[in-house]
This record gives structure tokens, sequence and C-alpha cells, in this order.
């Protein structure tokens, strides 16, 4: 649930009202109201008016500004990758995982290899 007084982003018009879709506003109150499906009433400065809206209809401007920002990193990388024909930071972003996987560099010893490696040291 939001708490009062954030600024909001009206992202959707879920039940057709109108509503102007894209513009910021603040939230003013809760409608308390349990036969209702609107949640929230927004105030919009540009239009200077109320809307009644439901919790679909609205996201935090910070959580909007949050994801513009990842949308570009990734889109500044796609194209970094492009033009240094970079193919393995390419693929590791259009797949969406993460670092790679360092390999470890030992490789498992039979038993035999173990024993002569820890007799050759017991000798010495």
């Amino acid at each position: 649930m939001l708490k009062l007084g954030e600024k909001v982003v009206i992202v959707g018009d879920r039940f057709e009202q109108n509503l102007p879709v894209g513009d910021y506003g603040y939230l003013i109150a809760y409608d308390r109201n349990g036969d209702s499906v609107f949640d929230y009433i927004v105030r919009v400065p540009k239009t200077n008016r109320q809307y009644y809206v439901s919790s679909e209809d609205v996201e935090l401007e910070e959580t909007l500004l949050r994801l513009e920002a990842e949308r570009i990193e990734r889109e500044a990388l796609i194209d970094f990758a492009l033009a240094t024909r970079n193919e393995e930071l390419f693929r590791r972003i259009m797949n969406g995982d993460s670092a790679p996987k360092p390999e470890s560099d030992k490789e498992v010893q039979s038993r035999e290899d173990f024993i002569r490696q820890v007799n050759l040291k017991a000798w010495i």
C-alpha cells in the first residue's frame, strides 16, 4: 500500500475514466469503501482535478525511473557489445545471465596421485 502524499504516475486507465495517463499526481486519500473497486484518490495538478484510481493504474515515480534507468543501461551495454564485437558480453546480456561462473583450475586428483604426492613430500 502506498503512503499518502507520495508522487505517483498514472500508468493505466483500467475502468476507462479518461484518466490522464502519463501524468503525475499525489495520493491524497485512501478509498476505504469496501464496495468500491478504487483504492486511492489522486490529485493531478496539471488537470487541477482529483481522480479515483485502482492500485493497478498508478505506480511510484521512483519505481518507473529505476526501471527506465535499467532499460537504458541494458541498451547501452548491447550497443557497446556490438561495437566492440564482444560476443560473450552480448550473449550474457541477451540471455539475462549474471556474471560468468569461474571454472576451477584444479583438477580432481586420483587417489594414487594423491598418495604419490604425499609420499614425495614426506621423503623430502
